[in-house]
């Protein structure tokens, strides 16, 4: 099961780079009032679809048995819908005298705005051997939370106001996110076993219709003639996200493993993924809504497509170091413990 996950993570990276690429040669296809009717099929009936998955595919009947760890996660929650983006805001203020495309660090300030994925988190938590209970709650009680917090963070550190009435925003939100998310999990309770038994490919079908948005939102781009990105911005905004990763990583591992954090090697697993990953599942489409009809909303897209990949790599990477550690810790408590 995770060669078949790892294989359409892969996939779904030739994916994106074959959706940028179609859409650099044949723009025409995917713009507002093309042959795809993207203000359509993209901004309501492909983002319907991916949350209506999502809906189907969260297993929110096995979160209960985590509940109790309030402490773990408050600090996972906190760091990624307020300290992350807050972080950022900071940060991009330096960065703001530098020549870097001003519409890529804007893209950089909504990756720190976005939920934790639904998936990635929890595998890599899985692959220690973490608490993957809380990996799976967090990420799916983010997922929720990032409905509501995630445009609103985004319109007080980007605002889109001018552009887009406040009440537009969250009417579509409402209408193509939390309503078919809803309608999905009602729906999973009915079909519960036949979901458990016959296990539909969940993460293809989101994949598959994200790479659609993706493709669909650089048509934009390159149908813009206005828009120029240079390379130097793109290879500095790379490494910028890799240092990114790399220091909150170090950040989290620091908080939760001081004497008196209260967690254990296990939770200090989950929160190094949890509180570091963003979601692209449901970044990109709220990115489309929230800030739809701007022409700079693929560049403003760009880190969060490079963020993805470099968290599953870094995380992938780390696992043998991580796992390692906390073995090395499990044993460490197990020896400390007085015998009776």
């Amino acid at each position: 099961m995770r060669l078949l996950e790892r294989m359409r993570k892969e996939w779904f990276m030739v994916g994106i780079v074959l959706a940028i690429a179609g859409a650099k040669l044949k723009p025409s296809i995917g713009v507002n009032g093309g042959p795809l009717k993207p203000e359509i099929t993209v901004s309501y009936i492909a983002v319907s679809t991916i949350f209506f998955n999502s809906g189907l595919s969260l297993k929110t009947e096995e979160l209960t048995s985590a509940l109790v760890h309030i402490k773990l996660h408050l600090f996972i929650q906190i760091f990624t819908l307020a300290f992350f983006p807050a972080a950022i805001w900071l940060f991009l203020q330096l960065l703001s005298v530098t020549p870097i495309n001003e519409w890529l660090l804007k893209g950089l300030q909504t990756v720190g705005c976005m939920p934790p994925p639904v998936s990635s988190a929890v595998i890599l938590t899985k692959a220690v051997g973490g608490n993957e209970a809380a990996a799976i709650f967090n990420s799916a009680f983010g997922s929720f939370l990032g409905i509501i917090i995630t445009p609103l963070l985004l319109l007080v550190f980007l605002g889109s106001s001018s552009s887009v009435p406040f009440t537009s925003i969250f009417s579509q939100l409402f209408m193509t996110v939390v309503v078919p998310l809803i309608i999905g999990q009602i729906v999973r309770r009915y079909i519960k076993d036949w979901l458990e038994r016959k296990k539909p490919p969940f993460g293809a079908i989101s994949s598959s219709v994200l790479l659609m948005i993706i493709y669909t939102t650089f048509c934009d781009t390159f149908s813009n003639p206005n828009i120029d990105l240079d390379k130097f911005s793109l290879v500095l905004i790379l490494f910028i996200i890799f240092s990114i990763q790399l220091s909150f990583m170090l950040l989290t591992f620091i908080f939760s493993t001081r004497s008196n954090s209260g967690f254990t090697p296990a939770d200090t697993v989950a929160i190094i993924f949890c509180s570091t990953h963003k979601s692209l599942t449901l970044g990109i489409p709220m990115l489309k809504i929230v800030f739809a009809g701007h022409e700079h909303l693929s560049l403003i897209s760009v880190p969060l497509l490079i963020y993805h990949p470099v968290q599953i790599l870094l995380g992938s990477v780390l696992v043998p170091t991580i796992k390692s550690w906390m073995v090395s810790r499990q044993k460490g408590v197990k020896l400390t413990r007085p015998t009776v």
